[in-house]
């Protein structure tokens, strides 16, 4: 056993020295080719869910870098506010003094938490009094494999956030992504989806609860969300697309129990073989940004490239059930 530990610990050394080196090389040629694309969102508004932390905070950056407005739509606001003070220090430390002092983007802060219909209502009421466009809105929030709870509203806390706070937020503002056309929406899902199934009986898993299920039947409605409203867009020049950000080292996996005496091994594996979340952001930065996906819709990508789905997650019936029964839960009216 001794033997077999110590092994794994110098494969997982070997392969963080290996990915450090692959990383330095790979995060300055990063650099050298976004000295390019600086200004390729000036003028575009971002609203970008759970942007304090993780994937959706460096998603954030990358976008306020490009010269985007970036509205982070937080739970914590106080958590918010000091992760926008962060960002903006960090921007200005990397760019230096500017000529142009617009080069950069804006940042907001907007309190919104998903798991409160009242909460998603009133965050959207406000936004649509004070922000005249939106020209991409990124899904990004999640909760991952927490203990079973509900939401404000009595939805089991992973479909409630992860698949209806969204599903609601979409709806109350494509009256202003239509208005701003051409514009994007971009759903952060995960390849985890694989392993879940819509059980239209028990979508509040109200009759058993497995925690790892309910995250991927969360994820899987975020693929089916994405392609029926692609379907529903049509013509409107407004796009939407889904990703999976692989497996990317953020606090997204605080539910999970990882006994004390591993802990050392885990970090240094996940340092060593998970992506970083500037790494596990460029998907999203690229379907918010790119000229490449102009006018492309209902597809799911990783790593900045399409991908195929399993049957399940391309059911158009399934999709379309899917949609009206969570405008019913949302208390949408037709």
């Amino acid at each position: 056993m001794a033997v077999a530990t110590v092994a794994a610990l110098l494969a997982a050394l070997g392969g963080g020295l290996w990915l450090a080196a692959r990383r330095f090389v790979g995060s300055r040629a990063q650099r050298l080719q976004g000295s390019a694309d600086s200004g390729l969102m000036r003028g575009k508004t971002v609203l970008i869910t759970g942007a304090n932390s993780g994937l959706g905070r460096a998603t954030a950056a990358e976008l306020l870098r490009m010269g985007a407005r970036v509205i982070m739509g937080c739970r914590d606001r106080a958590r918010a506010e000091a992760a926008a003070g962060q960002l903006r220090r960090e921007l200005d430390q990397a760019e230096g003094p500017r000529p142009d002092a617009r080069a950069a983007g804006e940042l907001v802060v907007k309190e919104l938490d998903l798991a409160s219909l009242r909460s998603v209502r009133a965050f959207c009421q406000e936004l649509l009094q004070e922000e005249p466009r939106l020209d991409v809105l990124i899904n990004n929030a999640g909760i991952f494999q927490c203990p079973y709870a509900k939401t404000e509203d009595g939805f089991e806390m992973q479909f409630g956030v992860n698949h209806l706070g969204h599903f609601l937020l979409t709806h109350l503002l494509l009256g202003l992504l239509k208005n701003s056309a051409p514009s994007r929406i971009v759903v952060v899902s995960s390849k985890l989806y694989k392993y879940g199934d819509i059980n239209f009986e028990d979508l509040n898993s109200e009759q058993s609860y497995n925690k790892s299920f309910c995250y991927s039947r969360s994820k899987l409605a975020n693929i089916l969300f994405t392609r029926e409203l692609a379907r529903r867009l049509e013509g409107t020049n407004v796009t939407v697309n889904v990703l999976h950000p692989g497996i990317v080292r953020t606090n997204l996996g605080r539910h999970i129990n990882i006994p004390l005496l591993v802990k050392p091994l885990f970090n240094l594996v996940s340092w060593a073989f998970f992506k970083t979340p500037a790494e596990g952001a460029q998907t999203s930065i690229f379907l918010a940004s790119s000229p490449e996906i102009e006018g492309v819709s209902g597809k799911y990508f990783g790593d900045c490239k399409e991908e195929e789905l399993l049957p399940k997650a391309v059911d158009e019936l399934v999709a379309r059930k899917l949609w009206d029964i969570s405008e019913v839960m949302v208390g949408i009216l037709k």
